[in-house]
């Protein structure tokens, strides 16, 4: 499954089922483009047990509002619709995947 880009108009209808992944994001952020590859190798790895999303919080500030992001990037994890995790900063695969299958 390929990572999908969503927006305000989008983001409920992407979230309201299973484990969903969402990363906070900005294109001009030095972390954010550290850990798009780390996504991108879960997604490969994981990608029947989690849907990997993005959203880039200049672009969507309403959602980003919502959700209280301050500092990116931020990784939310959602369940049917419900945040049940979340990590903020940079973080290596083993922690994202470990924190993933805790909730799978």
């Amino acid at each position: 499954m390929a990572i999908l880009h969503v927006t305000d108009q989008t983001f409920t209808d992407e979230i309201k089922e299973g484990l969903v992944f969402v990363d906070f994001w900005a294109p001009w952020c030095g972390p954010c483009k550290m850990i798009a590859p780390v996504l991108e190798e879960i997604d490969t790895e994981m990608g029947d047990t989690v849907k990997i999303i993005k959203l880039d919080v200049d672009e969507n500030p309403e959602t980003t509002r919502k959700f209280g992001v301050m500092s990116i990037p931020t990784l939310i994890l959602f369940k049917d619709g419900e945040v049940v995790d979340q990590v903020i900063g940079y973080q290596p695969k083993e922690a994202l995947a470990e924190l993933i299958s805790k909730h799978a």
